[in-house]
């Protein structure tokens, strides 16, 4: 088993930066792939990034590219988003995730975190 904690959330406004941080625990040795995701109420989960655990190949979903930026930290087992330029419709709770294997699906992984909020003020 994984468990992933995110923080770094928060009440910001539009034009600002957040940085958000999701720390994993227990068997982090089966991680290869790690992502973000947000959802906002009454919507879908939407994928923001993700990063292979070892390489650092990255994707973004187009709404977030240029302003957000998924890194990792192997030896502290994080992985981080840094979110620029931030906008209201970026408001959402953001949840971190792992996945064990290989998928061509952005939506695939095994564990997830509880999230952490993100309110973006205009």
């Amino acid at each position: 088993q994984v468990q992933l904690v995110e923080s770094g959330g928060g009440l910001v406004q539009a034009g600002d930066s957040l940085r958000l941080s999701c720390v994993a625990s227990g068997r982090t040795f089966t991680i290869y792939f790690m992502g973000w995701f947000r959802q906002s109420p009454g919507k879908e989960r939407e994928f923001i990034a993700s990063i292979y655990w070892s390489g650092g190949s990255t994707d973004y979903a187009d709404s977030v590219k240029g302003r957000f930026t998924i890194s990792r930290d192997n030896a502290q087992n994080t992985v981080y988003l840094q979110m620029n330029s931030l906008k209201p419709e970026d408001t959402a709770r953001y949840y971190c995730a792992a996945r064990r294997q290989y998928s061509s699906d952005r939506y695939q992984y095994d564990y997830w975190g509880q999230g952490t909020q993100v309110t973006v003020s205009s």
